[in-house]
């Protein structure tokens, strides 16, 4: 099943965009959900949806790619979904973000911009 909820740069998102993907997935029979996002606000979005979701036992990933998917070669964005398909299979509950073949809770994931990964805030 594929929902498209925005299509925006997400340095453009906002909270009312937030709230409709929150809406999508608290009105989901689905336990198990892949969100692509622009990794600008990524862990905004992981945050804000692991603190306002209704229902629990869902497994919600967000993944996207440091590189445009169109018009650079190559892409991380091929191999951030793939590893974002595989590990829903095996996550417990919670909100997730699957990033440079790392998997991140909502509360540590952080993007380092001067090194164009992501990050765990626990990690020094």
């Amino acid at each position: 099943m594929f929902t498209e909820v925005c299509m925006k740069d997400s340095r453009s998102l906002n909270i009312n965009d937030m709230k409709k993907i929150l809406n999508h997935i608290n009105h989901t029979k689905l336990k198990k959900i892949i969100i692509t996002h622009g990794t600008y606000t990524m862990p905004d979005t992981a945050r804000y949806l692991a603190s306002n979701l209704k229902k629990k036992g869902q497994v919600i990933i967000l993944t996207g790619s440091m590189i445009p998917l169109t018009g650079f070669a190559p892409s991380d964005a091929p191999f951030n979904l793939g590893y974002s398909l595989s590990a829903v299979k095996y996550l417990l509950p919670g909100v997730y973000v699957c990033m440079n073949g790392q998997i991140f809770t909502h509360q540590e994931v952080a993007k380092r911009i001067s090194e164009g990964k992501f990050v765990s805030v626990f990690n020094k």
